[in-house]
């Protein structure tokens, strides 16, 4: 047990390492959701928590611990590849002139996502787990120069969660499991400012002629828990029942604004000066509700239901230590949502088993507020997976989704950043590869 521990303890600098350089991405659920927390969920479009078939189930279903009779460590990690193409339908600045700028390029951003569990046994009945994930992330990024540089430029959320975790199967039937989440959270946000529009009437300079921008930074360590129940009528089905809470983080940071000099003289109110920020990030709890049937030797299907409380993300506010500086605040107006996952498994040979699921990820966003920072909608998700068993230590599993996601119509109006008018069209593909250790 304690070289186990050992060996876990020396893994994990590594994987937070690349926690920390590479869960940045255009968010692959619904809002800003990361649900990349398992090869085999991904080859079943996240219908399979009930299975419980790997450490995995940590994320999932932290209960369904005590299906596994052996110490295992997992190591996965998902190629993200996401597209987000603007474009613009009249978009005009308040004078009634077309803002100017390209399209903006792809806002999406491919991205290296991993993470890391494991789980070994502390009696017959008790099992004790570590994961560390990544379960929020969020990266949109566009030209400087493009129509919508007053609404967003780069938007970067940053999320990693260290999840210690307990499973006791308290009758041949049910077991509980319960877990800690220690949560990083850092965010990036940066625009262009129109001081030529600011600037118009004091210094008689020409909107979108003097373009200068803000860069917002903040950080904080907060903590939430997660629970689970899995019930087994019957060898041939499970049961599963598991929610995570929501968490709250107080961002603290820097704003850095860049005033052209043409137009310093505006910083002489106390306005556009460098100096600390705030921010609230609400983050949802979710409740989800899943099943597992095998209806023959070969063949078991798998179900998915989960509620997500987005609501909880009213507004995107930064305050600022500068009294000068007026909050800046974005509507969100998120509602809350339910996504719905079917899948089946096919044990092809004692070595070989395939998967295959489909989803509906409808989209919290509230169409009157959409932004180009997170120009999310309704996902259907298509995917495939398979896994190949090496020897009795070793396995490894692969998996792939394509998210047909729906055009994200954009109409936001501002007296210093001009009405934003367009359509994005999205669609995100995902691969994924995981090795699982028996020891």
């Amino acid at each position: 047990m304690r070289r186990t521990l050992q060996s876990i303890a020396a893994l994990l600098p590594l994987f937070l390492a690349l926690e920390f350089f590479g869960t940045t991405s255009t968010a692959v659920a619904s809002g800003f959701a990361i649900l990349e927390q398992s090869v085999r969920g991904l080859g079943s479009a996240f219908s399979n928590s009930a299975a419980a078939d790997d450490a995995s189930t940590i994320f999932f279903n932290p209960a369904g611990l005590t299906r596994l009779s052996n110490n295992s460590a997992i190591a996965a990690g998902y190629y993200i590849s996401p597209t987000a193409l603007f474009q613009d339908r009249g978009s005009v600045v308040v004078t009634g002139a077309p803002l100017t700028g390209g399209d903006g390029g792809d806002g999406g951003v491919d991205i290296f996502v991993p993470n890391f569990y494991a789980v070994w046994n502390a009696s017959d009945r008790v099992k004790l787990g570590l994961g560390v994930n990544s379960p929020f992330g969020l990266k949109t990024r566009y030209d400087r120069d493009w129509v919508g540089r007053y609404y967003a430029i780069n938007s970067e959320l940053v999320t990693i969660n260290i999840n210690p975790t307990v499973a006791a199967k308290l009758t041949d039937n049910l077991s509980l499991g319960a877990g800690i989440n220690l949560q990083y959270a850092e965010a990036k946000l940066s625009n262009a400012i129109d001081f030529g529009l600011i600037g118009a009437t004091r210094l008689r300079t020409a909107p979108q002629a003097t373009d200068g921008s803000v860069e917002l930074e903040g950080d904080d360590w907060s903590w939430g828990y997660n629970l689970g129940l899995l019930y087994e009528p019957n060898r041939k089905t499970r049961l599963g029942l598991a929610y995570r809470s929501a968490i709250t983080h107080d961002l603290a940071g820097e704003a850095d604004f860049n005033v052209p000099a043409a137009v310093s003289a505006l910083t002489a109110t106390g306005r556009f000066q460098d100096g600390s920020i705030d921010a609230e990030l609400n983050l949802p709890d979710t409740l989800s509700l899943n099943a597992y049937h095998q209806i023959s030797s070969r063949v078991a299907l798998t179900g998915d239901v989960t509620w997500t409380n987005w609501s909880r993300f009213e507004e995107l506010r930064v305050t600022f230590d500068n009294p000068a500086e007026p909050d800046n605040v974005q509507p969100e107006n998120w509602h809350d949502t339910v996504r719905y996952s079917l899948g089946i498994n096919y044990t092809l040979s004692p070595v070989w088993e395939l998967r295959a699921g489909v989803a509906y990820d409808p989209s919290p966003v509230d169409s009157t507020y959409r932004s180009p920072r997170i120009p999310d909608n309704n996902r259907t998700w298509l995917a495939i997976g398979a896994s190949f068993k090496a020897s009795d230590a070793i396995s490894f599993d692969v998996g792939y989704a394509h998210l047909f996601v729906d055009d994200s119509q954009i109409d936001l109006s501002s007296s210093t950043s001009g009405n934003l008018r367009g359509s994005i069209e999205s669609d995100v593909d995902v691969v994924g590869l995981q090795l699982t250790w028996k020891f």
